[in-house]
C-alpha cells in the first residue's frame, strides 16, 4: 500500500481508512462479530481480525494512523536534477544507444547522489513521480 509521494497512501485516503477502523472500534466494544462488522464495512474480514487484536492490546489508539510507511530517498530537488540529467539522454552518460532501461537510471541514481536503490525501488519512485 504504498503508492503516492512519501511511500504511504495520501493523506485523504490515510483518513478515510482510520475512520474505518475507528467505527469498527465502536463496535468491538458493542460486542459485535467481526463478520458483520466487515460486510457493513465493506472490509475483509482478516483485517476487522487484525484491528480487534490491535484494539485488545492498545485501545483505540492503536488505530490510528501511523503516517506514511516510508519517507522518500530523493527529495524533491533531487528528484528534478535526476529528470534534467534524464533528459540529456543516455548517451550523455555513456550509453550507446538512446534507451533509458531501470537499471540505466538506478546507475545514474547511484552515481550522481551516491544512493542504492533496487530496481523496483527505480520503477515504484518513478510511477510516484508521474
Amino acid at each position: 500500500m504504498r503508492y503516492p509521494q512519501g511511500g504511504g497512501l495520501t493523506a485523504e485516503r490515510q483518513q478515510f481508512r482510520e475512520e474505518l477502523r475507528l467505527k469498527a472500534a465502536e463496535r468491538f466494544t458493542q460486542g459485535e462479530a467481526s463478520s458483520l462488522i466487515a460486510r457493513d464495512l465493506r472490509v475483509s474480514v482478516r483485517s476487522v481480525q487484525r484491528w480487534r487484536q490491535l484494539w485488545d492490546e492498545g485501545g483505540p489508539r492503536a488505530l490510528r494512523s501511523q503516517g506514511p510507511a516510508s519517507l522518500p530517498r530523493l527529495s524533491q530537488k533531487q528528484f528534478a536534477q535526476l529528470e534534467a540529467e534524464l533528459a540529456k539522454g543516455p548517451a550523455a552518460h555513456g550509453w550507446e544507444d538512446q534507451r533509458w532501461t531501470l537499471a540505466r537510471i538506478k546507475t545514474v541514481i547511484g552515481r550522481r547522489f551516491h544512493l542504492t536503490y533496487t530496481i523496483q525501488g527505480v520503477r515504484k519512485m518513478l510511477v510516484r513521480n508521474g
